[in-house]
């Protein structure tokens, strides 16, 4: 991820100072590039039909399954409670309050790696996310 040279200006003890819910808001997107990548580099798919694929993968629900599958260091552990447990006013639509957490938890883990460049453990889990959606 060559760009993230360009547009990560701040250092690992800013990062670990910022909300737990702004590792999220970039994870989500890290997280949905992945995964619109993948599908269409596995399928020749139309976008409605790649979007309809992707809510697979992306899914309150399957994220809180990625995340409580995933083998964690304890940093990484650390990170997905501080994601889990921090007080979020959105309630979710389409998901229950605890995978909604979990969820959030998830995306705090990407976005978290994926700000403190550890690309090859970031590559590693995304990867790994693939096979555990069911």
């Amino acid at each position: 991820m060559e760009f993230q040279e360009e547009l990560i200006k701040k250092n690992e003890t800013e990062i670990n100072m910022m909300s737990p819910l702004t590792w999220a808001y970039v994870g989500d997107s890290v997280y949905e590039m992945y995964i619109r990548t993948y599908l269409s580099n596995q399928t020749n798919l139309n976008p409605h039909k790649l979007h309809i694929l992707s809510i697979k993968y992306v899914k309150a629900s399957s994220q809180a399954e990625i995340v409580k599958k995933l083998e964690l260091t304890e940093d990484e552990k650390e990170i997905v409670r501080r994601g889990r447990n921090t007080e979020n006013h959105h309630l979710p639509k389409h998901a229950s309050a605890e995978d909604y957490m979990y969820s959030t938890a998830f995306e705090a883990l990407i976005g978290y790696l994926y700000l403190t460049k550890r690309n090859d453990r970031l590559q590693e889990i995304l990867k790994n996310s693939i096979n555990l959606v069911d």
